[in-house]
């Protein structure tokens, strides 16, 4: 269990003011000169020894990205650019963070921006976001007012400014190129890799995109020290997570809680257990809608970290936990999520273009039943044909979640075709 000492996100359910104010009184923008004071190289060596890793789903580490920007800046201005989109089903960390912890995210910006030469952050947020996006612009403008941001910020000498940017709300910008593409008034379509966006990201010009939780960590890693966040968790997975929990448990919530924590400890203990008891308990999409789902006798041991789950074939992504009782036609959510991942493909990519289609109303057919027992294997191959095969995730995205129902699943589903053809008979 986290200790409340040693939490960053202490006004996360927004009890507390999150202005300037309020924001003060909990630890935010205090010796933010001094840490720009340390330099860029010290800010950026701290990031990578805390051991942060991108909370957006990658998990790439936060330091080592910023490294990749240019040593000297040269006639190409570098820009910091926050992926504020949060389009994943099941996700809503980032949301909370905007509403009522936006000035750590601004205060992250700063030093982020700083750490990479760049005097420009801009915040891509979902358009939907319609109160968060209020907030932040809140927060930015009361920064501004108290000479935080700005001409010489902080009275560090370094300019800064922050722009609130809003999106028309599609998952695909939740791509660090494509959001990029879409900051520049074009459609939103990834782009092909290299050149990645420290060579040639916003306008052209050297850009690193984060996520908003990993932006908004930073100051308080960098003001209570690298070792104390790289002592939570386990090593290569260190720090705290916001988790949003979902579904059929009890209390539904986002809570902060240490990297590594069991994730049957993470329901029982803060989401209230699952309702009907943990016995009742089908399955579980562990970190958001794009990645493989777990049976609960998976779940009563499975750490919530990286590598833990990428041991059992899953995935940490965005930390946002999906419950499932018995009562659950698991086909049928599993068919849902193909549904959208078909809705929200940019149709870029051959693969995922036709595949995404060809997946979802094969979903279609195993929860009507209508399919034959083969077919599951050649729903199988497919996924693995889109998986890997394209410019960006959002195929590999549309297959897991597939790949995971047949896996752990797959008498379900032949019971179902089997139930369909009594029926028919």
């Amino acid at each position: 269990m986290l200790k409340d000492a040693d939490r960053i996100f202490t006004n996360i359910y927004g009890l507390g003011d999150a202005g300037l104010v309020g924001a003060k009184s909990r630890g935010d923008w205090s010796a933010t000169s001094e840490i720009l004071a340390k330099g860029r190289d010290q800010i950026v060596d701290e990031v990578k020894e805390s051991g942060l890793r991108g909370r957006g789903g990658a998990g790439f580490g936060a330091g080592l990205k910023w490294s990749f920007m240019p040593k000297e800046i040269g006639e190409r201005p570098h820009y910091l650019v926050v992926n504020a989109d949060e389009g994943e089903p099941g996700t809503c960390k980032d949301r909370e963070i905007l509403r009522f912890e936006p000035h750590k995210l601004v205060e992250g910006c700063l030093i982020a921006s700083f750490a990479m030469g760049a005097h420009a952050a801009y915040i891509y947020i979902r358009g939907e976001f319609f109160r968060e996006a209020e907030a932040l612009q809140s927060a930015i403008d009361e920064a501004y007012d108290a000479g935080l941001i700005g001409p010489d910020a902080c009275g560090s000498g370094w300019d800064f400014d922050c722009y609130v940017h809003r999106g028309m709300g599609a998952y695909i910008c939740g791509e660090e190129t494509a959001l990029i593409e879409s900051l520049e008034g074009k459609k939103g379509q990834p782009r092909l890799k290299p050149p990645f966006p420290a060579n040639s990201g916003l306008y052209g010009c050297p850009t690193t995109v984060n996520n908003v939780e990993t932006i908004a960590v930073a100051p308080t890693i960098l003001r209570r020290g690298h070792e104390w966040f790289a002592n939570l968790g386990r090593a290569n997975n260190t720090g705290t997570k916001l988790f949003n929990i979902s579904g059929h448990v009890n209390n539904p919530c986002t809570v902060e809680e240490e990297m590594s924590v069991p994730l049957k400890e993470l329901i029982e203990v803060h989401a209230g257990g699952v309702i009907g008891g943990w016995e009742n308990l089908k399955a579980i999409i562990p970190g958001g809608a794009s990645v493989p789902c777990l049976p609960r006798s998976i779940c009563d041991s499975v750490l919530m970290d990286f590598d833990s789950l990428r041991e059992v074939q899953s995935g940490l992504g965005t930390a946002a936990i999906m419950v499932m009782d018995q009562s659950t036609d698991i086909i049928a959510a599993i068919a849902r999520l193909s549904a959208f991942y078909t809705h929200e493909s940019c149709g870029q990519c051959t693969p995922c273009r036709e595949g995404t289609g060809w997946m979802s109303r094969m979903m279609a057919r195993l929860v009507s039943g209508e399919a034959s027992v083969d077919e599951i294997d050649t729903l199988e191959q497919v996924t693995r044909q889109i998986e890997g095969h394209t410019i960006c995730a959002l195929g590999d995205a549309a297959a897991w979640p597939i790949q995971g129902l047949i896996r752990h699943f797959r008498p379900e589903l032949e019971a179902r075709i089997e139930q369909a053809k009594s029926q028919a008979a």
